[in-house]
């Protein structure tokens, strides 16, 4: 199964970003984008690609501890920048630095479950809103995101996402796990 780790955000942060999103879908090309639904918006800690069943028990193991070990971290929604032109991302702000050090043990904690996370660049903590099916400009849209500032909130939580592929593709969260308890 196609698994991920991540913070999920309450469904409050998701409702004040939401009129920002909507303003980005009257931009020009804004139909060409593939936009994420609002219900799979989620702070990405390691992407850890198909994992067998029998993995399963140590990862979980392992994610439990790597939450153990970490406090919860206050986070805002702050802005938006994109990843070249193929996905979109609104940014985060806050103890951003501590969120780094969960996907690290988040990581670390995979590689031990024998599970090798995909690790292209430093982490940088966002929210995708759309990818880029090719040929949009995605720097306006990142531009239009510039003074978003969402409501603080408390990442408390640790997240085993399990991802559906098309043609039902959804999000479903396996497990979770307190921080800092």
């Amino acid at each position: 199964m196609r698994l991920f780790a991540a913070v999920l955000p309450p469904s409050g942060v998701a409702d004040e970003l939401d009129p920002a999103v909507s303003a980005l879908h009257r931009l020009p090309g804004a139909g060409r984008l593939r936009w994420t639904e609002r219900a799979g918006w989620h702070f990405t800690l390691a992407f850890l690609g198909e994992v067998a069943d029998a993995t399963l028990p140590a990862l979980r193991d392992g994610l439990a501890a790597a939450a153990r070990g970490h406090a919860p971290c206050e986070l805002r929604l702050s802005g938006g920048g994109r990843f070249g032109e193929r996905a979109l991302w609104a940014g985060a702000a806050g103890d951003t630095g501590r969120l780094a050090e969960l996907a690290d043990s988040v990581q670390s904690a995979a590689r031990r479950a024998g599970v090798d996370p995909a690790q292209e660049h430093a982490y940088t903590p966002h929210l995708t809103l759309a990818r880029s099916r090719g040929g949009v400009a995605l720097g306006p849209y990142a531009a239009a995101l510039d003074g978003f500032l969402g409501t603080p909130w408390s990442a408390d939580t640790l997240a085993l996402v399990r991802s559906h592929p098309a043609p039902d593709a959804h999000y479903e969260t396996m497990a979770t796990w307190p921080l800092g308890r």
